[in-house]
Parts: C-alpha cells; structure tokens; sequence
C-alpha cells in the first residue's frame, strides 16, 4: 500500500497522524504542503477522492481567507483551488492518501479509517 501524508511539521494534528501512522509501521512519503505545495489538478484530484469542495477544504481562520476575500459565497470552483494553489496555508491538514482514498486527519485517527 503506498500512501502519502500531506503535512505541516509545525501543526499538532499533522506531527499525531503521521505518529499513528508509523505506529501502524506505515513509513507514507511525506509532502511538506507548506514548501512544494500541490498544483491545480492534484488539488482537483484531492477534492475528488476527499468528496469536498473546494471551500469545505479551506482552513477559513487563516488571515489572508479573509484579506483576499475568500469568503465571497460567489467565488468559483477555480477560483477558489487557484487560491489554496498560490496560497497552500489554506489548505486543510493533514490529508492522508492511500490506494485512491484520502482523509483529513481531524481528528488524526480519521486517517485510519482509510487504510
């Protein structure tokens, strides 16, 4: 099983989930989202496998979810992924993907659920 965690060293729930992965002896390939955030089609492809829209994945207490106007109910599909793209702090975490399924480690046992 390959699976891949995409995490924020510095967020609690991200560092549990990647413990209770390992734990499970799960070595995932770790993507720092924060460094080499993901483009717009793995975003899309993100989206698909977690069954959200683009808002629902959006971290929506960060700053700059309000200083660009996210907010706006009349924002579009893409202009809405094009915003976590140029701006992966808003993107939920962490998002564990395994086998075509993924999950938001909130809380970090919901990753679980996928393996």
């Amino acid at each position: 099983m390959s699976v891949t965690i995409y995490h924020n060293p510095r967020c609690g729930k991200s560092r549990s989930a990647l413990q209770l992965l390992r734990e499970r002896g799960i070595e995932p390939t770790v993507i720092e989202y924060l460094k080499a955030g993901p483009d717009y089609a793995q975003l899309e492809q993100l989206l698909a496998w977690l069954g959200l829209d683009p808002r629902e994945l959006m971290r929506k207490n960060e700053a700059i979810y309000k200083e660009a106007g996210l907010d706006d109910p009349a924002l579009d599909r893409q202009t809405l992924i094009q915003a976590m793209v140029e701006h992966p702090i808003l993107i939920e975490r962490p998002i564990v993907v395994a086998d075509g399924k993924a999950a938001i480690g909130r809380p970090p046992e919901k990753v679980l659920d996928i393996l």
